[in-house]
């Protein structure tokens, strides 16, 4: 295992990075009402309704820093567009970053760090990604045939006609099927959870359940207006507005659960209901330094006391890594699982995320894994997901960190809450997690 650790804290003379608000689109199914925006459009619509919400002047804003997977290929810098469309300073700097599934959560704490290096006193980050729009890849052989073709300016049609006639219709013409593939190992994701659920003894009915109670989490908070502060309507380029997220499930059920079939293996557990469904959508956050929040009047809600990112071997594992992120995180801040308030872990599977609470409470794997001579303790599932998760929510890749610090810093911000953890699997094996604390 390899690890990249980080602890938050005490920057330049004592700064503290803090998150003033956040705010994202609604999730919807990929393919369904967002399909017409791109990750700048949904990374747009997220930020300035933040912007709206929090009645920030545009240039108060010195730096965006945005998580993205399914990069547009024309406009690659994501947070940059998002920053020119929205009219902001043109003296915005902005980069785009990538860790997979922990994409949103590695821009937020970049965010934090530049702040607490004294560097900027206000950054927007947050991700964003429309499954929607991801360009489908073509055969790198009809690349090479047709693109000196297609560039030079003396082609003729007899020299557009003599490069397809080099290319097999079948083979080399039709674009591939995108998979969510590990490209080391081949496996698909779902292959992965699958193998994990078997190697931890993780059954189809806990999964389930973690599924159907993750739907109810969600449906409770809806209903109780807990998002109403966290999701801004959408206006579509159809004319149409979309105000809330389509993918949970209030009066889903155990027993319709039981009636999905295994996606990923015959004889297997993983289904489309205890897995998280492509997503469209965009969250961002606000943060900044402790001083200028309370100098421009911001209440703030939540700092970070640390981070981590680590990476283990792919071919073992590949969704474990936040068995090994979490604990790092929790050490680096000074803390231990039972001090924790809330814990908010990403559901790419319902296998994935049993399987990491099951290493948590292992005393073998602490000693075997985390070099730890007793587990790092039994996750509550009563202090988990409390809002449900990325199988209810949804899961736009890029998004899905600044999703959970939004919702995470507004819980802890209500007060009887001071401390929570939070943990992210990501493609490439690797994992992320985080510490955050109520700012009283």
């Amino acid at each position: 295992m390899t690890t990249q650790e980080t602890t938050s804290g005490n920057g330049k003379g004592g700064r503290r990075a803090v998150v003033v608000g956040g705010m994202r689109t609604p999730f919807v199914r990929a393919f369904g009402e967002l399909i017409e925006m791109d990750a700048i459009a949904l990374g747009c619509a997220a930020v300035s309704g933040l912007l709206k919400k929090l009645d920030l002047p545009i240039r108060e804003v010195e730096s965006i820093v945005w998580g993205g997977v399914i990069l547009p290929g024309m406009a690659p810098n994501v947070g940059r567009e998002i920053a020119i469309d929205l009219g902001l300073p043109p003296t915005v700097e902005a980069m785009t970053v990538t860790r997979a599934c922990a994409s949103g959560l590695q821009a937020i704490t970049l965010g934090a760090a530049a702040i607490e290096r004294g560097e900027v006193d206000v950054v927007v980050a947050g991700g964003a990604d429309s499954t929607s729009n991801a360009e489908l890849k073509f055969p790198q052989r009809l690349i090479h045939v047709m693109a000196p073709v297609a560039l030079s300016r003396k082609s003729t049609p007899a020299d557009y006609l003599g490069a397809l006639m080099q290319l097999s219709p079948t083979r080399d013409i039709l674009p591939s099927r995108p998979e969510i593939a590990e490209r080391s190992t081949g496996q698909v994701m779902g292959e992965a959870a699958e193998e994990m659920a078997q190697r931890n003894g993780i059954t189809r009915v806990a999964q389930d359940e973690l599924a159907v109670r993750s739907h109810h989490r969600a449906a409770a908070a809806v209903a109780s207006k807990r998002f109403q502060n966290e999701v801004v309507a959408v206006d579509t380029p159809k004319g149409e507005r979309v105000y809330n997220d389509t993918i949970i499930r209030a009066n889903t059920s155990l027993a319709q659960m039981a009636k999905l079939r295994p996606v990923f293996s015959r004889n297997g557990t993983v289904t489309a209901g205890n897995s998280s469904a492509l997503t469209d959508g965009a969250a961002a956050v606000v943060l900044m330094s402790e001083e200028k929040a309370r100098a421009l009047g911001y209440k703030p809600q939540a700092a970070f006391k640390s981070w981590a990112y680590v990476a283990i071997d792919p071919r073992d594992q590949l969704l474990l890594a936040p068995a090994f992120a979490m604990p790092k995180a929790l050490k680096l801040a000074g803390t231990s699982l039972r001090d924790i308030d809330v814990i908010d872990m990403h559901e790419a599977f319902a296998a994935q995320v049993l399987s990491v609470v099951k290493m948590l409470g292992s005393d073998a794997f602490a000693k075997q894994r985390l070099d730890r001579r007793k587990a790092v303790g039994d996750v509550d599932p009563e202090r988990l997901n409390i809002h449900g998760g990325s199988i209810a929510l949804g899961h736009p890749f890029g998004a899905t960190g600044a999703r959970m610090v939004t919702t995470v810093a507004n819980e802890l911000a209500l007060g009887d809450k001071s401390l929570a953890l939070l943990g992210i699997c990501a493609a490439g094996a690797q994992g992320a997690a985080a510490v955050m604390e109520r700012v009283s």
